[in-house]
């Protein structure tokens, strides 16, 4: 049965971030690392694998785990953990794997016959004389690899500049032989870090972290995420180991630049790292970037949107919503409360009480996504409906809260309606009447009233 794409993409339960998404064949493949619900610090789980049919963008198949973080030579006990990967085919028909640990500066490779079989551990880059890349005398640390094949050829995109740190320069691009892991032209840099930007047009939007590439007939985009770690930009060149220039913001994920529905600065999500690349399926292109979950840094979710690219080669922002690679859901049926691409709150209260999407139970238990920590003031927003003759509106809350919650179009737009809520430590239903708008249209449910509520779903009929 064909299902609706929506945002994220995953299960509620799955936290797989810093998406990289390939076709292969028929099928959609989305490799990345591995976050924890209730994790304490970054990539913690094993690389896993989830792929989809080109013509099926919401019918997502998990295809287990492809590479155990213990099949590193460095890493027998475990203890590092696998940061964000890339897989390129070699020439050989093969898959190749890579990646890096997160306390050591080299770039490992792995290998495997298929898109999502187990990956073997393969080696690591290194020159000629068996120097590994990251290692030698004058190297930058390599991090977040990305890769391309090409003319038998493969070039390898790293980098990790953090606004302040002038010992960093920048992307980098070495350019390896057919055998996937040996050096034939030294890193160069080919985005700049902050220190180094003057005068580059990058100004603002200065390279960061998340390198990835991408082509489009004879133009290269290079994916990255900036200093201000919350927006994926981009960098447009003829050549993959130079001449890039700043192109600009493809998505924020806390729409900041968006003007079209709030104002440019105002953020409606958490705002925080971001790390995603671009992919075309059956001719339309999609941008695919992650979300903070649970109020933390270390439970990301992957999320993609379309994406239009202009004959000039330019890619306008595009707004997070709900619908994501779908375009727009039914107005009639039920959604859970996961998928709310905005979430904010118009005051402060305390850390303690930022709303955040969580789960019950522990990682791993495939237990439904809600919205915790609604206390008055807080708004979830969801995007995009096509809503015919919609009359009646059901939610789904649980807590220890008294009031209710307004039903609008647009997070500071008229009241649609109210609906009361009471205090209740397990989850209930509360409806009210209303009338939605014909046509294309967002739902925004902002709580007023005492106490702590939790947000499971919402129906509407």
């Amino acid at each position: 049965m064909k299902k609706y794409a929506v945002n994220p993409y995953l299960p509620s339960w799955e936290y797989i971030p810093d998406g990289e998404p390939y076709v292969f064949g028929d099928r959609v493949y989305v490799y990345g690392s591995h976050d924890f619900f209730n994790g304490y610090v970054f990539c913690l789980g094993d690389y896993v694998c989830w792929s989809a049919p080109v013509d099926d963008l919401g019918n997502w198949r998990y295809e287990g785990v492809i590479y155990p973080k213990t099949s590193d030579p460095m890493n027998k006990e475990g203890k590092m953990c696998l940061y964000a990967p890339d897989v390129v085919m070699g020439s050989d028909g093969r898959y190749y794997l890579y990646y890096v640990l997160d306390k050591v500066p080299v770039v490992s490779v792995a290998v495997c016959d298929t898109p999502a079989g187990r990956y073997e551990f393969y080696g690591y880059v290194k020159d000629s004389s068996g120097g590994r890349l990251g290692e030698r005398p004058g190297d930058q640390p390599q991090f977040d690899p990305g890769v391309l094949r090409e003319d038998n050829k493969i070039y390898l995109y790293c980098g990790f500049c953090g606004p302040q740190d002038d010992t960093r320069y920048g992307a980098m691009v070495t350019v390896l032989a057919d055998d996937m892991v040996t050096i034939l032209e030294e890193p160069v840099v080919i985005a700049p870090s902050k220190p180094y930007s003057a005068g580059t047009g990058f100004e603002g939007h200065e390279f960061f972290e998340a390198p990835s590439i991408r082509k489009k007939g004879s133009t290269y985009y290079f994916i990255y995420s900036s200093v201000a770690m919350h927006e994926l930009c981009y960098a447009v060149s003829d050549s993959p180991v130079g001449g890039f220039t700043y192109g600009g913001v493809i998505v924020s994920n806390c729409d900041e630049g968006i003007d079209t529905y709030k104002p440019a600065r105002m953020h409606t999500a958490f705002a925080a790292n971001n790390h995603g690349s671009l992919v075309e399926i059956l001719g339309k292109w999609y941008i695919f970037y992650h979300r903070h979950t649970n109020g933390t840094w270390y439970s990301r979710q992957g999320c993609a949107e379309p994406v239009t690219i202009l004959e000039d080669g330019k890619i306008p922002q595009v707004e997070i919503t709900t619908s994501g690679m779908g375009g727009i859901l039914p107005g009639k049926g039920k959604y859970g409360a996961y998928l709310a691409c905005n979430l904010f709150q118009t005051e402060q209260k305390s850390e303690a009480l930022i709303p955040r999407i969580m789960q019950d139970g522990r990682d791993g238990d495939e237990e439904p996504g809600y919205i915790a920590n609604i206390t008055d003031g807080v708004t979830a927003g969801f995007k995009y409906f096509e809503c015919r003759d919609c009359k009646r509106i059901t939610i789904t809350t649980r807590g220890y809260a008294a009031g209710y919650f307004e039903v609008k179009h647009a997070w500071d737009g008229r009241i649609l309606a109210k609906i009361q809520i009471k205090y209740t430590n397990v989850w209930e239903d509360y409806s009210a009447d209303l009338e939605l708008e014909e046509g294309k249209q967002a739902i925004y449910l902002t709580y007023r009233g005492n106490g702590n509520a939790s947000l499971l779903s919402f129906s509407l009929e």
